[in-house]
């Protein structure tokens, strides 16, 4: 436990289901009245164990009185040792003293009322369902465990996922996190938050960047992280159903295999699934069943929200969606669909047809033909295809096994497309963390074929478990020579896996019997009886149901339990036949579509035999499945994949336990826990936790990280194991770690449990001690250059102070006055010869430029003739190009008179058509025609007239000079033009009106798209804000439930205190009381000493007596003033301390989680105060024996006898007093 934590933590809301208060923990293991010397634990049925108190010990018999008080004689082998006060609630059941049933049951159970539901125990974490929702998996608290050691932070499964991070970065090593346990243990929501976790420590830093272009057509797509998070519910929705265990089972297992780069950031991830048994009612799925089952706590529409937000996430478009939510629905109608028999015949025919039109219209395939493929399916008998008659248990058959086949091909697919997404990442994958889960051990009262599988893959996990914890850890040391003795755990599964998966074992027999003909379940029964009964110690006859439970025909003793197995439908269920027809129109709809999709590398028969007759290869398997491939062999090449991916990573194991079949938080039936903790090996891990060397360094790896604590050592070999044997034997002579902590192997160093943490732990502490070092030289050089500065400061001030005194007698020196005279002097000569020189460089940069001017003047003459030159050329150049302009100005009169005289034939036609109504169609086709030539003519004027006004506009800038001269050119062509320029306006405004019409079409859609996205973030918003306001609802409630909590203790704390200060007023009156004693005392003290006084004065005999008890009466009297000061003092600390309790307890109403501390220190000063008191009183009690000792030497005169009479009375009253 680390010694200081953090004040953040202790706020967060999680915390306290973390770990308990120090002080609250003390207090608990304060007030436990039991221990190992007094009492007992001893079995019980419904507890488990109980704890008795011993009687009476005669040898080896106890009597213990039970917690009910009846009396009991058992022996002392079946007792368990109770563990110290100190164990109580321990973090890690590996250090306690005695390793028991009892003492794990108890342990788990304090800490599982207290709702602390993660436990180490030795290299693997335990989890108890709490069966309600827990502040403890907040991103508060991820950040607390980030880069934290394990022995830092209380239990967790964030402290697991972080130690499987950082040795995947150290190590280079893929990792696996295998969540195991029973159904209903809360492995899938274990598997969510180690997915979360991964994706917030492996997630590149935020890009606060503004994009540069937004595209309103892109998808909404998460980041990589929030994909690898999301991934998880999209997949559930289809994957997990519910079942009278759980509400939440996996009907699958996946292994998520997170990929991390180089430098520990996510690099993409996929996902492998496993689909080891397949619900026969497709309804129990949680995508399906939000139709119709209603679960309580769930709210169906935010969950179909959740998984449809996680499709965006993962980028899937909406016609991919919309294609798995048809399939769902169809899947949905084909389970609706009701066959009867015809009259007088066993042929089935359709009752209703609507649930077939609705299932088909989802499709997108022909309804007649579907119908027809389920009733009359084509098969092949001999080399001819003939149609078969079905009956109506045939057709439910093949009706289901279909929805069972699409429904398991659309999950592939679903699992493939988040692959997609997931695998989509640019960077190079370096290593990964695997996360299993799958479906637990169940045992319902109907076991069938789907139970034992999915029992059968939990017993490999178990086995693998074992293996690498019990045997693959003693190998280990074997072959690194280390001297270990081989511990037998007995938790070998290997014959129950072998019953089920060996030649003549379960699976086989009942491959063997699917292609026997005439088979039934009840022949493959007997003949399992027949080879295994009485001979294979796992194989056993179903005892007789009780209750609820079904009929079985055979039980099977697994690593959990023994389940009784009914074998009905076993051969069909393993044989899995599918209707070839039925499939073949499946195959028929659109390319598009996703039931194409899924189909489209399923061959039938027929597409086989077409392959065949086009010359294609088919695939075929040798040996006895090449014709006829079982459910049983698929599923076996399922595991053997699994098994072959995680013996290839390093496991790190979270065992789940149930802690009662009711879902009751906060209640623990005993024998269920202890059946689960015996089965999963936990005590068994503990115990080889503890016995052996669990964490290894190889040699290399040790110098390296090491070397601070030996750095002579280190250097002083080139190899790695020397080095590490001098480091080692270097710290053990220092005593730092001790030598049975360790073992030195061939290849690597071994440590005990926790070992390797102290190490770091030293570590850290040397290299603490370097960096300080290192500080303070930094700092004495800092030092040394602020005081050189100093000494350079003070030098220069020397100097400048020196000068000064120079200056102050230079300036009275007659010599240096008359160099100031004569100093202005020199300066005007120096300056007359300055603008001599200044004149005579004028004069030459003046020459210069006239010469310069000269060289410019022939260049522009030169420029000019030139100029002229191409004026002359330009004068010709103008008189061809005006009379090219006479010219077109003819061809533009010839073409206006043609357009002329076209426009008076026109008007002709038009009279002439007028008159001739008869002949008006065939004038009107003419008329047209002439119409059509006449605008080509129109047309092509046009053309020529924008080819001319092209070359004008050319031709503009070269004949400016022209433009005077040609007026009456352009006067007759302003006709022209004007027409000319209506049209190129018309134009212009046609352009205009259409690229205005174009931006505000622009703006609509910039609009409708600012809407759309305004909306979805607007959505995206509201689900955020009803997430966060369930979550602080949530939060709410337990703040509530806490604050009553705590009124209730501030109450019970409040009447503890008026209890003490009422203890307190009657300490107060017995001090008192003991003042005005010792004021008594004081006063008969000085009594005496008179009469002391007088007596002496009277007997001259005793004078030399009289002046020894005169010093004795003073030593008397300097010890009582001594005394009273005492006394004054702790009056005075009486009044501080009241006061400190009026101040203690207006802090107790403010910080209600100190005022433990402050009564128990209270009553610490109450008990020193009375004892001082106490002790005073003894004082006195001394003082007055010794003053009557010293008077009783006067026995004989009269005055002393009655002194002594009077002494003895009061030593009686104040005894009496003090009593």
């Amino acid at each position: 436990m680390p010694s200081t934590v953090n004040l953040e933590w202790l706020q967060d809301p999680g915390w306290v289901y973390l770990r308990q208060h120090d002080d609250e923990l003390l207090k608990e293991q304060a007030a436990r009245n039991f221990d190992n010397k007094t009492h007992t634990w001893v079995a019980n049925a419904v507890e488990g164990f109980v704890l008795c108190e011993q009687s009476i010990v005669e040898g080896k018999q106890l009597t213990v009185k039970l917690p009910d008080g009846t009396m009991k004689k058992v022996n002392r082998d079946e007792c368990q040792e109770i563990n110290p006060a100190k164990y109580e609630k321990t973090e890690d059941m590996s250090n306690l003293t005695y390793l028991n049933e009892a003492s794990v049951l108890h342990n788990l159970r304090q800490r599982y009322k207290s709702m602390m539901i993660y436990t180490y125990s030795g290299l693997f974490c335990v989890f108890i369902n709490p069966y309600k929702l827990l502040p403890i998996y907040t991103e508060s608290v991820m950040n607390m465990y980030v880069g934290r050691r394990r022995s830092e932070m209380p239990p967790h499964l964030f402290a697991v996922s972080d130690q499987a991070y950082r040795n995947m970065i150290h190590d280079h090593e893929n990792q696996s996190m295998l969540i195991t346990g029973e159904s209903g243990a809360g492995k899938t929501e274990n598997t969510k938050k180690v997915i979360a976790y991964f994706a917030q420590i492996g997630a590149p830093p935020k890009d606060k960047k503004l994009k540069k272009s937004v595209s309103f057509s892109d998808q909404v797509k998460g980041s990589l992280e929030d994909q690898v998070v999301q991934a998880n519910p999209a997949i559930e929705a289809f994957g997990n159903a519910t079942t009278n265990r759980n509400l939440n089972s996996s009907r699958f297992g996946k292994f998520i295999r997170i990929h991390f780069n180089s430098k520990g950031k996510l690099a993409g991830g996929d996902i492998a699934h496993y689909s080891f048994m397949l619900e026969s009612d497709i309804r129990k799925y949680h995508f399906v069943s939000q139709a119709e089952v209603k679960i309580e706590q769930i709210d169906d529409v935010e969950e179909f929200k959740i998984t449809d937000s996680a499709f965006d996430v993962m980028g899937f478009s909406k016609e991919e969606k919309t294609d798995l939510y048809k399939l769902c629905a169809a899947i949905m109608h084909l389970g609706e669909m009701k066959f009867k028999h015809k009259p007088r015949e066993e042929q089935a025919e359709v009752d209703n047809v609507n649930s077939a039109k609705n299932a088909c219209h989802l499709f997108g395939i022909n309804v007649e033909k579907f119908i027809d493929s389920l009733l009359k399916p084509t098969v092949k008998v001999g080399t001819e295809w003939v149609t078969k008659g079905q009956t109506v248990q045939q057709v439910d058959w093949a009706v289901g096994g279909l929805a069972k086949a699409i429904y398991a091909r659309m999950f592939s697919w679903l699992i493939e497309r988040c692959n997609q997404t997931l695998g989509k990442a640019s960077d190079e994958h370096s290593n990964y963390i695997g996360v299993l889960d799958i479906a637990g051990f169940e045992i319902f009262d109907r076991n069938s074929f789907e139970q034992l599988w999915i029992n059968f893959v939990n017993e490999k996990l178990q086995q693998f478990f074992n293996h690498h914890m019990f045997v693959l850890e003693q190998e280990e040391y074997q072959r690194e020579g280390i001297k270990w003795q081989f511990i037998d755990f007995g938790h070998d599964l290997q014959h129950c896996i072998d019953l089920i998966e060996k030649p003549l074992g379960i699976v086989s027999m009942l491959d063997e019997e699917c292609i026997v003909p005439k088979a039934t379940d009840m022949t493959y029964i007997e003949k399992l009886k027949a080879q295994h009964l009485d001979k294979h110690p796992n194989f056993q006859n179903a005892r007789p149901p009780k209750g609820k439970q079904a009929e079985a025909h055979f039980s099977i003793v697994h690593y959990a339990g023994i389940v009784r197995y009914n074998a009905e439908q076993w051969l069909e269920k393993n044989k899995d036949p599918l209707n070839d027809s039925a499939v073949a129109v499946l195959k028929t709809a659109s390319k598009e579509s996703l039931i194409f999709k899924i189909w489209e590398s399923y061959k039938t028969a027929v597409d086989n035999e077409e392959d065949a007759a086009r010359g294609k290869t088919v695939c075929r398997k040798k040996g006895k499945a090449a014709s006829f491939l079982t459910v049983s062999v698929m599923y076996r090449e399922s595991l053997n994949s699994l098994m072959h991916m995680l013996n290839s990573t390093h496991p790190h194991f979270i065992r789940c336990i149930i802690p009662n079949e009711k879902k009751q938080s906060g209640l623990i039936d005993a024998p269920l826990v202890l059946n689960q903790l015996t089965c999963n090996g936990v005590l068994e891990g503990i115990r080889i936790c503890r016995k052996g060397f669990p964490n290894r360094v190889t040699f290399a790896d040790f110098r390296y990280r090491y070397a601070v604590l030996a750095a002579d050592e280190a250097s002083q070999n080139k190899d790695p194991a020397q080095s590490s044997q001098k480091m080692l034997d270097r710290l053990v002579s220092e005593k730092r770690i001790n030598v049975d902590t360790f073992r030195v192997g061939s290849t690597k160093v071994f440590f005990k449990a926790g070992q390797l943490a102290k190490l770091e732990e030293m570590r850290d502490v040397a290299l603490t001690g370097i960096i300080v070092k290192l500080q303070s030289v930094c700092r004495a050089h800092m030092a040394l250059c602020r005081h050189q500065q100093l000494h350079k400061k003070r030098a220069a001030i020397a100097a400048i102070q020196r000068n000064v005194r120079s200056w102050i007698a230079l300036r009275v020196w007659p010599w240096y006055k008359l160099y100031q005279r004569v100093k202005p002097m020199i300066g005007e000569m120096k300056a007359s010869k300055a603008e001599l020189e200044a004149l005579e460089q004028k004069i030459k940069e003046i020459e210069t430029e006239k010469q310069k001017e000269v060289d410019e003047r022939g260049k522009l003459q030169d420029q000019l003739n030139k100029q002229l030159e191409s004026n002359e050329n330009l004068r010709n150049t103008i008189e061809m190009q005006k009379s090219d302009a006479a010219e077109r100005q003819k061809e533009m009169e010839n073409l206006k008179d043609l357009l002329e005289q076209e426009k008076a034939n026109a008007l002709k036609a038009a009279k002439l058509s007028s008159v001739k109504e008869n002949n008006e169609l065939e004038e009107r086709r003419k008329v047209r025609v002439e119409l059509e030539d006449t605008r080509l003519a129109f047309a092509n004027s046009e053309a020529n007239l924008h080819e001319t006004k092209a070359h004008l506009e050319l031709q503009k800038d070269a004949n400016t000079k022209m433009q005077i001269r040609n007026k009456a050119l352009e006067h007759s062509n302003n006709e022209l033009m004007d027409t000319m320029q209506l049209t190129q306006t018309k134009l212009e405004r046609t352009e205009q009106q259409k690229s205005q019409l174009q931006e505000q079409l622009e703006e609509t859609e910039k609009k409708l798209r600012l809407e759309k996205k305004q909306k979805e973030e607007q959505n995206k918003l509201r689900k955020k804000q009803e997430a966060e306001l369930k979550l602080l609802q949530d939060q709410l409630e337990l703040i509530q439930k806490e604050r009553d909590y705590l009124d209730q203790d501030v109450k019970k704390r409040d009447q503890e205190l008026s209890t003490l200060k009422e203890h307190s007023h009657q300490d107060a009156n017995l001090i008192s009381k003991l003042q005005i004693n010792i004021r008594q005392l004081v006063a008969r003290i000085e009594e005496l000493e008179e009469e002391v006084d007088n007596q002496t004065r009277a007997c001259r005999r005793a004078e030399r007596l009289r002046t020894d008890a005169q010093e004795e009466l003073n030593a008397v009297t300097e010890q009582m003033a001594i005394a009273n000061g005492q006394l004054n003092a702790q009056i005075h600390l009486n009044r501080s301390r009241q006061n400190e309790v009026n101040h203690l307890h207006r802090e107790l109403e403010k910080k209600n989680l100190f005022h433990e501390t402050h009564i128990a220190d209270l009553c610490n000063l109450q008990w020193h105060t009375l004892n001082n008191l106490r002790s005073l009183s003894v004082q006195a009690q001394s003082l007055e024996l010794e003053a009557s000792r010293v008077l009783g030497m006067r026995k004989s005169e009269p005055n002393l006898a009655q002194y002594n009479t009077i002494a003895d009375s009061d030593e009686d009253e104040e005894t009496t007093s003090h009593v």
